[in-house]
Parts: structure tokens; sequence; C-alpha cells
């Protein structure tokens, strides 16, 4: 497969933005090939299934793109979501920007039609909030943090940049505790509390990797906005680094040393941190610990191409495998070789 850097699928799902563009080829290793074959072995629900459909677009996997888009379609919901297994309001907009670009690729008129309904199930059908902050979840009026990776990023990429900006603002209103510089995991909107306060690691992650990724999509005319979330970001790297133990990791309730260490959320803040850096929104004394947790990402990998001692399924109550922590071994990957990104020395 002939594979190249083209950052995200761009903005609007054509051509890399100028400012981010690469050369010819990230490394290619057999590292990576591996997590790859590995992940694909892996049963997935709707959000797994997008977010490796993600891992691929970034390697520009042109023929994996679009074999993840054909099988999430046959699982298509009747309202329009695709690869819906599992439940989830928004979990199979993880997918959608990858979907989209497979049905730009092949012109296949099922593949377009497909991401548009998706889309369309988005912005219209979704259950929401008064102030039109989606719900994560069909049975409660319940915000979770990893909603920042769902329909912003796929909002923006198509387009949709005040959408995808007011489910961010929606979801850091209820969720963002500005003293810790961190995410609670779930919010109760009925109910007005909190069902999960917690600091969950890889929560955090999706806020980051989600912010990340609408940052990438915001044109040039949406300057103020960009900063905003750059300034966004900082904050919950600062955060979250707060809590970075000395092998590059953390826990996975970040601020509690007594539960167990992970590996997922270093991957994630390691795909924003060299994204961010290589886009020039990140300045490069994040580059250090970015790469300490790459370093250990890496030495996680088994002889099977297993990402280990990530937050698992099926439960995510422990360390394990998991099909997004597949995926975000590649991405970050793919981050890491992007051009702009130097190392003093």
């Amino acid at each position: 497969m002939k594979r190249r850097v083209f950052l995200y699928g761009s903005a609007m799902l054509g051509a890399a933005r100028p400012d981010l563009a690469a050369p010819a080829a990230p490394a290619k290793d057999g590292l990576m090939e591996k997590v790859a074959e590995a992940a694909l072995s892996m049963q997935r629900h709707s959000w797994e299934q997008g977010i490796l459909a993600q891992a691929f677009l970034d390697m520009a996997d042109r023929e994996r793109i679009i074999l993840m888009t054909k099988s999430a379609i046959v699982e298509k919901a009747a309202d329009g979501r695709l690869a819906a297994i599992g439940g989830g309001v928004t979990d199979p907009a993880m997918g959608g920007a990858a979907y989209w670009r497979a049905g730009e690729l092949t012109g296949d008129p099922a593949m377009q039609e497909a991401a548009r309904g998706l889309l369309e199930f988005v912005l219209k059908k979704a259950p929401r909030a008064a102030d039109g902050t989606c719900y994560h979840v069909s049975n409660a009026p319940e915000m979770w943090s990893d909603s920042y990776y769902t329909t912003p990023p796929f909002l923006a990429a198509t387009g949709h940049y005040d959408e995808a900006l007011l489910q961010i603002e929606g979801l850091r209103k209820r969720l963002w505790n500005p003293e810790k510089k961190l995410f609670s995991h779930i919010w109760d909107d009925g109910r007005r509390q909190f069902r999960r306060q917690a600091f969950w690691g890889v929560g955090n992650g999706w806020a980051a990797a989600g912010m990340t990724r609408v940052i990438v999509a915001l044109p040039s005319g949406r300057q103020a906005e960009r900063e905003r979330l750059s300034e966004f970001l900082k904050e919950l790297l600062d955060g979250c680094l707060a809590h970075q133990r000395a092998d590059g990791l953390f826990h996975d309730v970040v601020d509690r040393p007594e539960s167990f260490v992970e590996t997922n959320l270093g991957q994630m803040l390691a795909f924003s941190i060299f994204t961010g850096v290589a886009g020039g929104w990140l300045p490069a004394t994040y580059l250090p610990a970015a790469d300490r947790m790459r370093a250990a990402a890496r030495s996680k990998v088994d002889q099977f191409g297993f990402v280990q001692g990530v937050c698992g399924a099926p439960g995510f109550d422990h360390a394990g495998v998991a099909a997004e922590g597949q995926a975000f071994f590649l991405m970050m990957e793919v981050a890491a070789a992007l051009p702009g990104i130097s190392r003093a020395g």
C-alpha cells in the first residue's frame, strides 16, 4: 500500500493545509503495521470502528479507509448512524471524517449518501440540551468528555465550524475544572450534577485530541477561534502534565496514584503535542514530555502488535488492550513524523 502523511484529510477532507503539508512518506515501520494488523483483528463497537478508520485516514491508507467505511455501512441504523453497534448517540460520529473521505475517494454514491446521513443525524436528530450540546447516550441526558472527539472533529471537517465550537463550549461549561485544569468524565444534565466527577485520563485525552482535530480543521479566517482553542489545549496539557509519571505515563484517574498505570492517555497527548508543535500553535517546550510518552507507548507493544496497558476493553476499568489504544498508537506515530518538529541538539 502506498502511504503518505496527509494530515487528517484536511479541513474540508481535500488537500492538506499548506502550513502542515508533509513530505512523501512517514517512516512506515514494521511496528506500525503490526499494530494495525492487531487492531483489525479486534471486535469493535461504533466508536472503535470510527477511531480506527480515522487512524487509517491519518496514514492515507486508502484501501483500509474504504474497507472500514464499507463495513460501517453494513451496520447502519435507520436514523443515519453508521457502525451502530453498542448504542451511543455521538459515538458513531467518531469515524465521520474517514467515512466522508471514503465517499470522496471512491465517488461511490452509497458511501456518500451514508456519510451525509451520519452528518444529518449529528446536526438535526441527535438528542441534545436546550443550548444545543449533544447528549452522549440515548437513555439519559448525559455529557461525557469522550464527546470532545465524537462530534466536533466531524463537524469541523465538513465545514460546520460554528456547530463544532458550540459542542466544545457546551462540554467545557459542564465538565471543566479550572483549578485542576482537567475535565471530569460525566455530567448528568437532568439532575444537574456529576455522575462521574473523576478526572479520567482517557477522557481528558479524548478532549485534547478532539480539540486538536478542530484546530487543524479551522480555516485561516477563524484565527481567533483557533487561538482560543489552542489556549484551551495548553491549559489541559498543563493540567495533565502536572501528573505525568517518571516513566512518561499517567494513572487511569490522573490525580489518583492508587489507580492503575495507563498507556493510552500518553499516546493521545503525544498525538496532540506533535500535531500542535508541527502546526505552530504549541511551543516546542512540550516535546520532551511527548517524547517520553511516545517512548513508553512503543515499549508497550507486545510481540503480536497489541499495545498493552491501555484502558482496556470491554469495561475500560483495567489495564488491558483496546481498539482505541491501537488507533492512537498509529495516530501518534504519524504525528511524530510531521515536518516542523525540531528538537534542540
